[in-house]
């Protein structure tokens, strides 16, 4: 999965109906198992010193953003390839390999997408992170720039960018 500059995020069908499962999920039978512990809870008595109202209140919460987000995600979703980078700038949907301060041994490869796509298999970072917006844009063989949590700027240079193939 990418996200492009016009908010539009890029899914495998895989990674769509994996989503879209989830969603499901979180708008049917977890609702209702949600709803099941709310209704307990209140038959315990006094709200106000009732914790097991109350965690079961926040998690509702929690499921209540995940199920906005996923159907904000879904609602944007274009199913199929990424666009392939046309001018061999590295964009989101590529695995970058990067060399930090031009030290060839001192190398990251990741995959340069949505954190909704991450997993065990490639380290992945959002094109909104530092690292991510700072190497957008920029061709193998170039110098990137992106400013690190202290706030002082680390240099990186572009080794490799490839579309991601899954």
């Amino acid at each position: 999965m990418t996200q492009t500059s016009e908010n539009v995020t890029w899914l495998t069908q895989e990674a769509y109906n994996k989503l879209k499962d989830e969603l499901e999920y979180l708008t049917g039978p977890a609702r209702t198992e949600i709803a099941a512990k709310i209704a307990a809870a209140r038959e315990e008595g006094d709200l106000r010193e009732n914790g097991g109202y109350h965690a079961a209140k926040e998690e509702q919460g929690k499921q209540e953003l995940r199920v906005r987000q996923l159907t904000q995600l879904l609602e944007n979703a274009k199913v199929g390839e990424a666009p392939a980078s046309t001018d061999g700038a590295v964009a989101p949907g590529m695995v970058v390999t990067i060399a930090f301060d031009g030290d060839e041994d001192d190398t990251l490869t990741f995959l340069l997408a949505s954190r909704e796509y991450a997993s065990a298999d490639i380290e992945t970072y959002s094109p909104q992170s530092p690292l991510g917006s700072g190497v957008i844009g920029h061709k193998v063989g170039e110098d990137a720039e992106y400013e690190l949590p202290n706030g002082k700027k680390a240099s990186v240079t572009i080794l490799k960018a490839e579309p991601y193939t899954g």
